[in-house]
């Protein structure tokens, strides 16, 4: 059961550089910077998560200041490949990306050991829906509070396994499973984040998205609240850019140039922010004193795996 809980939250990565949190869920970037929203008004846990990498991220705060120091001296080192001393811009964004792949193998080789029940190297079918389901299926979860849910997370999980299982033959190589545990990095699966995107959010059926299922996907009132002025920018942004062909609902590619935007680099983008952030003389470089000088900023970004990141010989650039 846990195991069907957890992989019901695979479906969407969420990453965001805009100021509208609740938005940012539905917009996938390249490999997660983070899972927070890129507001330093509120801290830099978003730029500590894009310095550091994620899925450690906690043994850094166990850490005491000067091991921290020591730590971050560490990973700085690696980053300078060409060891002249500095941080480039380059050298920061080849970083961030390598630690964006490392979280993904991760990710899929923690997943593999609880779905490769023979180990023979591959995922069939069978062998993660029964893991993912278990004896509900025999009983057509019929002692399932929420029936019609597990039956659309069996549904869902299905087509996206198969569209996922490129050669169609029921089994899963690594590079498919990672195609399905995150669509979002394969071109092939562009299409079915995309639909899943509009599922998700398409509450009468009808296969696109008005302004009320836009709204209420990033904002539901309770009793007596009062709607926050970002909702007002939201509807505006649906209206003004979002709905580009003006027919008052979102469709299937207009839904894909919001979720999937081509044409920005996250990464590069949050390389150029950290250096904006901690280049103390403003020469375009980092180096060592500057970073340790910004360290509050720097030591649970995605740069050290939020913190958590492992130095060890198999770490390879």
């Amino acid at each position: 059961m846990k195991l069907l809980r957890s992989l019901a939250s695979i479906c969407l990565l969420a990453a965001a550089a805009l100021s509208v949190p609740t938005q940012e869920k539905r917009v996938h970037h390249q490999a997660d910077l983070s899972d927070r929203a890129h507001d330093d008004s509120h801290g830099f846990k978003y730029d500590h998560e894009a310095f550091l990498g994620k899925e450690e991220a906690k043994t850094f705060g166990q850490l005491t200041p000067e091991e921290s120091k020591d730590k971050l001296a560490m990973i700085v080192v690696r980053i300078d490949t060409d060891k002249d001393g500095y941080i480039s811009h380059a050298e920061l964004h080849h970083w961030i990306k390598h630690r964006q792949r490392r979280y993904i193998e991760e990710n899929v080789n923690k997943h593999w050991k609880d779905y490769d029940k023979n180990q023979d190297g591959k995922i069939a079918w069978e062998e993660y829906k029964n893991t993912t389901f278990g004896f509900y299926l025999d009983e057509e979860f019929d002692d399932v509070e929420d029936k019609a849910t597990y039956r659309s997370m069996l549904k869902r999980d299905e087509r996206r396994f198969k569209t996922a299982d490129r050669d169609g033959d029921g089994i899963a190589t690594r590079e498919e499973f990672t195609a399905f545990l995150h669509p979002e990095e394969f071109d092939y699966m562009k299409d079915l984040v995309v639909q899943e995107t509009v599922d998700d959010i398409d509450k009468n059926g009808d296969g696109k998205i008005d302004i009320n299922e836009y709204i209420g996907d990033m904002f539901s009132p309770e009793s007596g609240e009062s709607e926050p002025d970002w909702v007002q920018t939201e509807k505006k942004n649906f209206h003004e850019f979002r709905d580009t062909n003006k027919d008052g609902y979102l469709h299937n590619d207009e839904v894909a140039h919001w979720v999937l935007p081509e044409d920005v680099d996250h990464a590069d983008n949050e390389a150029k922010h950290l250096i904006q952030e901690t280049d103390t003389d403003k020469d375009g470089l980092l180096t060592l004193s500057e970073l340790l000088d910004n360290s509050h900023y720097i030591i649970t970004s995605t740069i050290t795996d939020y913190g958590g990141m492992r130095l060890d010989e198999h770490d390879e650039l």
